[in-house]
């Protein structure tokens, strides 16, 4: 997912900053159609999404689009009202269903499909729904999102698509709530013949029409529908097979035609990175729909099975370590940390967005495991720990359920600390590799909650870790142990922290590495002479305060 920081030095990534703008902005006030979105309303329960064939033409010149969404469902139970999402200022044209013209009830960018057929249960039925429009215009991809019309260099259209947390509907009409994915999906893009169209999944052929081209694209796994894109230029490409853990992987790579030499050097990091998450989360995900990466003209996104690349062949973030510890400079941050998000936001997903600190913070910790895989635990450890100059603590992780809202930006640098913190608790790293493979197993190709998440690891760590969770994701305070030694006597204890936290640190007394186990009641060690020296490991995400 985009990614942002606030650097009082820097007025780039200042701009960039989700704390105060775009994406990761706080809101309290909600609206209906924030529930139209967010929710599971009576108008999506009763259908569950098997197929769509998204079959548009893009107008580069008018910055425009019209098509239709053939949209396949399997019926749950008997209802004749449908919900179909679309943003303005795009319009539903038309809505049929077996040849027949259907009414829609219009509440806003929430569409209500009023069907003749009866329902029957078991039934899969079809809607065809027929739009066109100016889409919106991304005004600073991917944070406020849309569609990029840009041009290259050479002034040839560049154009493409970026919507998480706005929402897949501000491009096509579709069930934009993240917990149904669909099953399988067709993409069919007409673009003027010069140009090409990169989507998801496996190209099926190209159908040329002359002055246009129709490129045809079949996504074999379920997807979420942020992940869905079109990204349009004059574009170039190469490829390799990578030898992975189900077997041979394509490994795609389009870019600008004048890019192909330095991306050819510099896209060595997607091999790198897929044998360190495959040896962390086992197989990559998808293996039936290929990896992509993909040039488009802002700085990347996660989207499945064609990740979107801009980080204008630099290392780090756009040449930038965000740890500022050397080892951000190690590697490409969009290809690892998007490519990362193909375990985590599209194996993985969020049902609500809520909890969307499952896609970011496991991602975010991806970072420091690829470091881990290539350079050593210590490089891996200082990454991580570097990135908490950025974490502010001012809302909780976790955003308000059913109104399409995310929690606080902190998902990424805190969540991916707080994440390094149970690695030490489970102080076992094969074990943890273990749980991080066994969670991409069993929640394989699922939309997921924080509560299974969170019943998972427990059960897999045989630890309770419901206040720990309490403490990090519901709770903007950071636990802080409290210590005192005067003479002999070592004393502790935890404060700022939630009921019943009893978290225990690794510490090192005298050169001599243990563990102690502090409550919020204080605890005492008596230690060997006047003089002893204390300190706590820095892996754990705490504060400390020694009282005089």
């Amino acid at each position: 997912m985009k990614y942002r920081f606030i650097f009082i030095i820097s007025l780039t990534l200042c701009a960039l900053s989700s704390f105060s703008q775009g994406l990761m902005s706080e809101k309290n006030n909600f609206t209906k159609q924030d529930t139209l979105r967010g929710s599971i309303t009576p108008e999506r329960i009763w259908w569950d999404l098997t197929y769509y064939h998204l079959d548009i033409e893009v107008n580069p010149d008018k910055k425009f689009i019209s098509g239709k969404n053939t949209i396949k469902y399997k019926v749950l139970k008997p209802y004749k009202s449908l919900q179909i999402d679309l943003q303005s200022p795009l319009k539903i044209t038309k809505v049929t269903q077996d040849g027949k013209d259907l009414k829609v009830i219009h509440d806003g960018n929430a569409h209500f499909v009023q069907l003749i057929k009866n329902q029957k249960i078991g039934n899969t039925e079809t809607v065809i729904v027929h739009y066109q429009g100016y889409p919106k215009e991304a005004k600073n991809a991917p944070w406020d999102g849309g569609f990029s019309w840009k041009k290259d260099k050479n002034g040839n259209h560049f154009v493409a698509t970026s919507c998480q947390g706005l929402g897949a509907s501000v491009w096509w009409p579709c069930k934009d709530h993240m917990y149904d994915e669909v099953e399988n999906m067709r993409i069919s893009v007409t673009v003027p013949s010069h140009l090409t169209d990169v989507s998801k999944g496996k190209l099926e052929s190209i159908v040329d029409h002359g002055k246009t081209k129709t490129y045809n694209w079949f996504v074999n796994n379920p997807i979420n529908n942020y992940g869905v894109n079109v990204n349009i230029g004059n574009y170039a490409h190469f490829s390799e097979i990578y030898k992975g853990e189900k077997g041979d992987l394509d490994m795609d790579y389009y870019v600008l035609k004048g890019n192909v030499e330095k991306a050819k050097e510099h896209f060595k990091d997607a091999p790198k990175m897929m044998k360190a998450f495959e040896h962390w989360f086992g197989p990559y995900p998808f293996y039936e729909d290929g990896f992509k990466l993909v040039e488009v003209p802002y700085l990347g996104m996660e989207h499945q099975s064609s990740v979107t690349y801009g980080n204008q062949y630099k290392k780090g973030y756009l040449g930038t370590d965000l740890s500022k510890t050397g080892w951000g400079l190690k590697f490409d941050f969009i290809i690892i940390h998007e490519a990362g998000h193909e375990w985590f936001a599209n194996n993985i997903t969020n049902k609500d967005i809520a909890d969307m600190w499952i896609h970011e913070s496991f991602t975010n910790y991806s970072e420091s495991l690829f470091l881990d895989y290539y350079y050593g635990k210590k490089a891996a450890s200082e990454y991580v720990i570097g990135l908490r100059k950025s974490i502010r603590n001012k809302t909780t992780i976790i955003g308000k359920y059913d109104v399409n809202n995310e929690g606080s930006g902190d998902m990424y640098n805190k969540g991916g600390n707080f994440l390094h913190t149970l690695r030490q608790l489970i102080d076992n790293d094969e074990k943890w590799r273990l749980i991080l493979r066994k969670m991409n197993k069993e929640f394989y190709h699922q939309t997921v909650t924080t509560v299974q998440i969170e019943d998972f690891l427990c059960k897999e760590t045989n630890i309770d870790l419901s206040a720990f969770f309490n403490q990090y994701l519901r709770d903007i305070r950071i636990p802080t142990l409290e210590y005192t030694i005067k003479k002999d006597v070592l004393k502790y204890r935890w404060t700022k922290v939630v009921s019943n936290f009893k978290m225990p640190l690794k510490v090192t007394i005298n050169n001599k590495i243990q563990w102690i186990y502090p409550t919020e009641n204080w605890q005492k060690i008596v230690l060997k002479n006047n003089n002893s020296i204390f300190s706590i490991d820095p892996n754990f995400y705490i504060y400390q305060k020694k009282i005089k």
